[in-house]
């Protein structure tokens, strides 16, 4: 009996199409990236103030390494948010495992604390005061 022979599938060419699209520091020629450029350091930040990417920023190593140290400096003196607040859009999901009432660990703590009540209450009914003659 003779194999099926399989046809080779066609290689896929991963190369990327064009030229790389030119970073934002060198499209308006900045020679170095200060940190009080307030302004410039916003384009190299998320919504939620998170460091882009060099691929998404397409800067090369060294660019994207200053801009990171320039966003750092500038954070450390308050010139940009650590975060930002993102409005959500409400919390009604179903809670998760191990997420919501505390139902059994405070019914257990609340156990305890009611049985050595209750032994309290007894003795002071018994009558006795703990001297005996």
């Amino acid at each position: 009996m003779k194999k099926p022979t399989r046809t080779p599938r066609p290689k896929n060419d991963n190369k990327r199409p064009g030229k790389k699209k030119p970073s934002v520091l060198v499209t308006e020629k900045v020679d170095y990236v200060d940190y009080k450029d307030v302004d410039l350091l916003n384009r190299f930040l998320s919504d939620r103030s998170k460091i882009k990417a060099r691929r998404v920023t397409s800067n090369d190593t060294q660019q994207q390494r200053e801009v990171a140290n320039a966003v750092k400096n500038a954070r450390e003196m308050a010139l940009l948010p650590y975060t930002k607040r993102v409005a959500t859009q409400g919390r009604n999901r179903p809670p998760r495992d191990g997420e919501g009432s505390r139902g059994d660990r405070d019914a257990a703590k609340g156990d305890t604390d009611t049985r050595t009540a209750e032994v309290a209450v007894d003795t002071a009914d018994s009558g006795t005061t703990g001297t005996e003659d």
